[in-house]
């Protein structure tokens, strides 16, 4: 088994609980997740502990997630298989002064022909997250001012 440790922390202009609305919603997800082209989940289920959806990756990979923790505003966490890799992601948001920080903490973990791809995506995760994230801040501001 292999697995790769990632971590990103950006401070946001928005409220924890602008940026945790936002960013828990797997339907929000294509428009600030760089490697993301779809999900499927149902147009009117909110976000909860236990929602499970598949998403559509630019490489064409499909996995299946679920929220495994889920405090409004405070914590919400993800794991995600594909074939022989699981990805686990955990995002903590924090009031600073009148926006928030939100701290990104993972990993990715594959074992026999999937441990070189579980590699290069814990590689490559951290400074993605990290700009994925900056992107969702700009879309929350821009919502919120538009």
């Amino acid at each position: 088994m292999t697995t790769r440790r990632f971590s990103a922390a950006v401070e946001l202009d928005c409220t924890p609980e602008e940026a945790f609305t936002y960013l828990v919603d797997p339907r929000n997800r294509p428009r600030w997740q760089s490697s993301l082209l779809s999900v499927d989940v149902p147009a009117d289920e909110e976000p909860h502990l236990g929602q499970a959806w598949s998403e559509l990756t630019a490489v064409g990979v499909r996995p299946h997630l679920v929220v495994t923790d889920f405090v409004p505003f405070r914590s919400w966490a993800e794991s995600g298989t594909w074939r022989g890799v699981r990805a686990d992601l955990r995002l903590r948001f924090t009031a600073r002064g009148a926006g928030c920080r939100v701290q990104a903490e993972g990993e990715v973990s594959g074992s026999g022909l999937y441990a070189a791809a579980a590699l290069s995506s814990g590689l490559l995760a951290g400074r993605a997250i990290g700009a994925d994230l900056r992107k969702a801040g700009r879309l929350i501001a821009d919502r919120r001012d538009g």
